[in-house]
C-alpha cells in the first residue's frame, strides 16, 4: 500500500481503531504499554481520561511532579499551542482554549515572570488567534499573545545533526524561553497523517513550505532538534478523525476526553498514534525521530501513569 492509499484507509478506519484502543478504563488503556512508576519517581508519560479539560491538566501535571518541577520562579514560559486555523473551537482544529488557559494559570502560580503564547498560523493570524478562542483564554489567564506572522520574528538556527533540515528560522520566543511547552491538539492530517507533538513544531519555524518540498517526515523529525520542548501536553479531548488539518462540518470526531503529558516527544507521539488508530509504524517521522535520539518509541520501557477522573 502506497502512502496515498494508506492515508485514504486511515481516513476511513481511524475512528474504529482509535476507539478500540481506548475502550475501557484508563488503567486498561496503557496496561500493556508501560510499567508502573517506582514510588517517589516521576512517570515518563501521564495519561488522564475523563473530567474537564482543566481538571485533566491539573491531574497530569500533579502526577508528573507539579508544574514547579518545570517552571522556576522568574522564568519566561513560552507556550506553543496549535491555533493555526480560523475556525471555531468546536471543530477541534486548534488546541482547546481551556487547556491553554489552565496551563497559563498554573505557570503563573508557580512564579513565572511572563507567559507568552504564539503560533505561526496557516490562516490569517489575527483571525486565527481570535476565532480559535485561544488568544482570549490566554490573556484572561494573564499571558501575552505574541505575533508570529512576519519573518523578522525568526532567527536562523543551524541544525548540524540533521540530514535534510540543516538550518531553519525559529521564532525568537522559542530561543529565548526558559521553559518551552508544546501543546498540540491530536488530529488527522491530510499530508502527514497525524498532527501531534512533533508536527506542532512546524508552527515555530518560518519556512514551512520547505518541509513539504524536501520531505515532510524527515523535516518533522529533525525540527524537534532545533529546540526540544521541555514539556509536551497533548490535547486529545475531542479528536478529529477526518478532514484534517483544518476540519469542516463533514469531519468525523471521537470524544476521547483524554490528555497526555511527557517530556519525551517521541513517546507522546507514539501514544497519540495509538489513540488516533493506526499506531506509530504508520508515521515515518516517529521512527526517524527515535533514530535521532529524540525519545523512546517503546512504551514498554517507560513508566506510564494512568489516571481516570
Amino acid at each position: 500500500m502506497d502512502r496515498r492509499d494508506f492515508l485514504k484507509t486511515l481516513g476511513r478506519g481511524a475512528g474504529a481503531l482509535g476507539a478500540a484502543w481506548l475502550l475501557g478504563p484508563a488503567s486498561r488503556v496503557f496496561a500493556q504499554a508501560g510499567g508502573t512508576p517506582t514510588p517517589g519517581a516521576y512517570p515518563d508519560l501521564v495519561a488522564v481520561k475523563g473530567g474537564s479539560a482543566a481538571s485533566r491538566v491539573d491531574a497530569a501535571l500533579a502526577a508528573a511532579g507539579g508544574v514547579s518541577r518545570y517552571v522556576r520562579k522568574g522564568a519566561l514560559v513560552v507556550i506553543k499551542p496549535n491555533m493555526g486555523w480560523d475556525v471555531r473551537p468546536e471543530l477541534a482544529a486548534n488546541t482547546d482554549p481551556a487547556v491553554v488557559k489552565r496551563i497559563v494559570e498554573l505557570c503563573l502560580a508557580a512564579g513565572a515572570r511572563k507567559v507568552v503564547v504564539f503560533d505561526h498560523t496557516c490562516d490569517s493570524w489575527r483571525a486565527a488567534y481570535a476565532n480559535s478562542g485561544i488568544e482570549r483564554a490566554a490573556r484572561d489567564a494573564g499571558a501575552e499573545a505574541a505575533p508570529a506572522h512576519a519573518e523578522s520574528y525568526y532567527q536562523a538556527v543551524a541544525n548540524p545533526a540533521a540530514r535534510t533540515l540543516g538550518q531553519a528560522k525559529v521564532h525568537e520566543l522559542v530561543l529565548q524561553a526558559d521553559v518551552f511547552i508544546n501543546v498540540p491538539v491530536l488530529k488527522n492530517h491530510g499530508g502527514a497523517g497525524m498532527t501531534c507533538a512533533m508536527k506542532n513544531l512546524m508552527g515555530a519555524v518560518w519556512d514551512r513550505g520547505y518541509f513539504h518540498s524536501r520531505g515532510l517526515d524527515a523535516c518533522i523529525a529533525e525540527a524537534a532538534l532545533l529546540r526540544r520542548p521541555d514539556l509536551n501536553i497533548v490535547d486529545a479531548g475531542k479528536v478529529m478523525l477526518s478532514g484534517g488539518p483544518r476540519g469542516s462540518a463533514a469531519s468525523r470526531y471521537s470524544e476521547q476526553r483524554l490528555l497526555m503529558l511527557s517530556s519525551d516527544i517521541v513517546a507522546v507521539d507514539v501514544a497519540s498514534a495509538r489513540t488516533l488508530g493506526p499506531g506509530p509504524d504508520a508515521f515515518e517521522y516517529i521512527a526517524k525521530a527515535a533514530a535521532l535520539g529524540l525519545g523512546q518509541p517503546d512504551l514498554a520501557k517507560l513508566a506510564v501513569r494512568r489516571i481516570e477522573l
